[in-house]
C-alpha cells in the first residue's frame, strides 16, 4: 500500500540538459544547488500491521547529501544520525499543502529507503503518521490518487 512522486516538486523536465542537474530514482540534484533524497512516510493501518507509505522527496544540505551518499552502500548505515529537511512532494489531498513540513530523514540498512519522519505538529499527514489511519482512509487515499478529480 503505497503512492510515490517520481521527482521533487520543484524538479522540471529542462533540467535533464542541465549538467549540474540530475535525477535518478533515489536522488535529485538542481544545477548544483539543490539537492534531494527520497524517501518512505510510513503511516500505520490501524488494527494491522500494514503500513501505508507515501513516496516522497526531501531536500538536504549539501553536507548532509554529501553524507547520505557516502554511506548509501555501507552495512550499518542504519545507525547513521538523521538528516533534517525539508519535505518537498506536494501531497493534494492534505488542503494545508505538505511542501517545506519539517522532517528528519532516518537512513535504513542497506536496500531500504530512507525512513521520512515529519515533525510532530498538527499538520493532518504529521498525525496520521503518529496515530494510524483506518482500511477506510486507505481506500480513500487510492481512490484520490488513482482517480484524480
Amino acid at each position: 500500500m503505497s503512492h510515490s512522486a517520481m521527482a521533487p516538486d520543484v524538479w522540471d523536465p529542462a533540467f535533464e540538459s542541465d549538467p549540474d542537474s540530475t535525477l535518478s530514482s533515489d536522488q535529485c540534484v538542481i544545477k548544483g544547488q539543490h539537492f534531494f533524497i527520497r524517501g518512505l512516510i510510513e503511516i500505520p493501518v490501524i488494527g494491522s500491521r500494514d503500513v501505508f507509505s507515501w513516496g516522497v522527496w526531501v531536500s538536504l544540505s549539501r553536507d548532509d547529501f554529501a553524507r547520505a551518499l557516502e554511506v548509501r552502500n555501507t552495512e550499518g548505515r542504519e545507525r547513521a544520525k538523521p538528516y533534517f529537511g525539508w519535505l518537498s512532494t506536494e501531497l493534494a489531498l492534505y488542503s494545508e499543502g505538505t511542501i517545506d513540513l519539517k522532517t528528519n530523514a532516518h537512513t535504513r540498512p542497506v536496500g531500504k529507503r530512507p525512513l521520512i519522519e515529519l515533525e510532530p505538529t498538527d499538520h493532518p499527514l504529521a498525525v496520521e503518521q503518529r496515530t494510524g489511519i483506518t482500511l477506510d482512509r486507505v481506500r480513500e487515499i487510492a481512490t484520490a490518487v488513482l482517480h484524480p478529480a
